[in-house]
């Protein structure tokens, strides 16, 4: 076999732009989840790659690729037989290994997220070699490897069924059986937001992931050196980047209008939603047909999730069900709609008539039906066995910490505590009666003893700044200003997450405390009070309190005098 050193090349840069994936997909599992549980979601991003690449180089890619049945290619450990059958032009087989390898492991980690936060790691392990080693190329053979899927003209390019919804479906299961996290929902059944600790990470990591997925997509033509494979993936780069912006823009637009404002986290899916729904038919149809896609896509995420959330209390941190599963099968099924015969047979809309859809429509049924039916049993060979799911007290403490022995991915940064309280027994209150009270004496305060006064002032930390410059204005030079958590009487304005509301929590405020001795304590809270109105829910504080005494450690001086600089004295 003569090599052709562009499409060696081209497919190379492939396989390693869609390896580049992991890193993605482990950026946006560990900004939508707890920070308590970020050691543990990279380490398992990391691990099943490393699991999945010598299962399927030992079974996986011969499983396949092999020239075996309709049904199932051969076993054919270390890759030792002739593929040439299966072989893209010019390009070595370890080349194509390679490329296949990602692939497989990108189905593997699409699980991780929907399981997150309570799934042993144990387990983990198992079902994600489970995974590579024979879930995803059974399905993947019938689709790429010349089974009987491809035979009848089953076409998906690039994965949206072959990895990105057998993936999906995984995690449905495996979310089923393992049950929500602590918490996700209260005793009338209603959904909880849990809130993702970082959504700067997860933001880098939906970046990543549209980038790389011009290698994921792109890359599939698995040749440059023809002017047809050339115009080929310059329409499936435009067509990927099309739809995912589509899809993004409507599920902005439908979720300010669904929510009262535009839902982040959702719209960071809907990014990978648009990307997901036109692996399958990138090469198929045109930009019209890309973008309408990407538009289906932006409204089917948003309603997934919400579905899923609510309706059958399926608990999926990420999205991942709804991005990877009902994404992946509908852009499947649209490519049997809006695919115009230039690569394949034409769509419905374009006179092809049903055949073709049907041909979709069956593949991602059988699909679906081998990989739910396969995982159920693995996922329940493990629960009997090693157990699924985490004990409550360790899910309540963090993987982090009861699966690793990692105290803290963010060693010294102040994280956020949990969103959701956690379901623990609260103590019974002590009550000390006044009989049982250490008696205090009466303090007698001189009719002339100065009086020194502490104001506190609890407010929005974006009002912090403007504060400080008012009072340095009016002549306070010290003051101390704490980070605190607090809500009100009101408990704060409601707000949505992923389209469930937010229960109150702790909101982040600023606490300003001034020790006041020179200064009129009602300038200072006029002062505040100027800086800090604005007429809404939330404007804050100020508590104004005595204080008997002032030290100044430095020097031992006391009273006014510790209060006053170096340089008034």
């Amino acid at each position: 076999m003569t090599f052709s050193a562009v499409n060696t090349i081209w497919v190379l840069l492939g396989a390693a732009l869609v390896f580049f994936m992991q890193a993605g997909f482990a950026m946006c599992e560990a900004g939508f989840t707890r920070a308590k549980n970020t050691g543990n979601i990279l380490m398992k991003n990391l691990m099943d790659f490393c699991i999945g690449t010598p299962l399927y180089w030992l079974f996986g890619f011969g499983i396949m690729f092999g020239a075996g049945t309709a049904a199932f290619g051969w076993i054919d450990p270390f890759i030792m037989k002739d593929y040439a059958h299966a072989l893209p032009a010019g390009v070595p087989i370890w080349a194509f290994a390679i490329f296949q390898t990602v692939f497989c492991a990108t189905s593997a980690t699409i699980v991780s997220g929907a399981m997150a936060e309570r799934t042993k790691f144990s387990a983990y392990c198992v079902y994600s070699a489970a995974i590579s080693l024979f879930i995803y190329p059974v399905s993947g053979h019938w689709i790429w490897g010349g089974g009987w899927l491809a035979e009848m003209g089953f076409h998906d390019f690039a994965g949206s069924t072959a990895v990105h919804m057998v993936g999906g479906v995984c995690a449905l299961i495996g979310a089923k059986m393992l049950g929500p996290r602590i918490g996700k929902y209260g005793k009338d059944g209603k959904p909880r937001a849990i809130l993702g600790h970082n959504l700067s990470i997860a933001a880098l990591g939906v970046f990543i992931l549209w980038f790389c997925w011009f290698g994921f997509n792109g890359a599939s033509t698995v040749g440059m050196d023809s002017d047809e494979l050339i115009g080929s993936a310059s329409l499936v780069f435009f067509n990927t980047n099309l739809a995912a912006a589509v899809a993004t823009l409507v599920t902005m637009l439908f979720t300010w209008l669904r929510y009262g404002k535009p839902d982040v986290s959702m719209t960071f899916n809907a990014s990978l939603a648009g990307l997901v729904g036109i692996t399958a038919g990138c090469d198929a149809v045109n930009p019209f047909g890309a973008a309408i896609i990407g538009l289906c896509c932006g409204f089917a995420v948003v309603l997934s999730v919400e579905f899923f959330d609510k309706v059958v209390k399926i608990d999926d941190p990420v999205g991942a069900i709804s991005v990877h599963g009902v994404c992946g099968a509908l852009g499947t099924l649209l490519t049997g709609l809006f695919a115009t015969g230039v690569s394949t047979m034409k769509g419905v809309f374009y006179g092809g008539g049903f055949k073709f859809f049907g041909v979709q429509l069956l593949g991602v049924v059988s699909t679906i039906a081998w990989t739910a039916a396969i995982i159920a049993v693995v996922f329940s060979i493990i629960k009997a066995t090693i157990g699924l799911r985490a004990e409550a007290a360790d899910e309540v403490m963090g993987l982090d910490r009861s699966e690793h022995g990692l105290h803290t991915a963010y060693a010294g940064f102040t994280i956020m505590g949990d969103s959701v309280a956690e379901d623990v027994e609260a103590a019974e209150p002590v009550v000390v009666t006044e009989e049982e009270a250490p008696a205090r004496p009466a303090k007698e305060k001189a009719p002339d003893a100065p009086i020194y006064t502490n104001v506190r002032i609890i407010c929005r930390p974006a009002s912090l700044e403007p504060l400080k410059r008012r009072l340095n204005k009016i002549g306070i030079t010290g003051m101390t200003v704490t980070n605190v958590m607090g809500y009100g009487a009101q408990k704060g304005k409601p707000e949505y997450y992923r389209g469930t509301p937010v229960d109150v929590t702790l909101l982040p405020k600023v606490q300003v405390d001034i020790v006041v001795s020179k200064v009129p304590v009602r300038l200072v809270i006029e002062a505040a009070k100027s800086v800090l109105h604005t007429g809404h829910i939330g404007d804050g504080k100020i508590f104004v309190s005595d204080i008997e005494n002032v030290v100044r450690v430095r020097t031992g001086e006391e009273g006014y005098d510790a209060l006053q600089s170096d340089e008034l004295l």
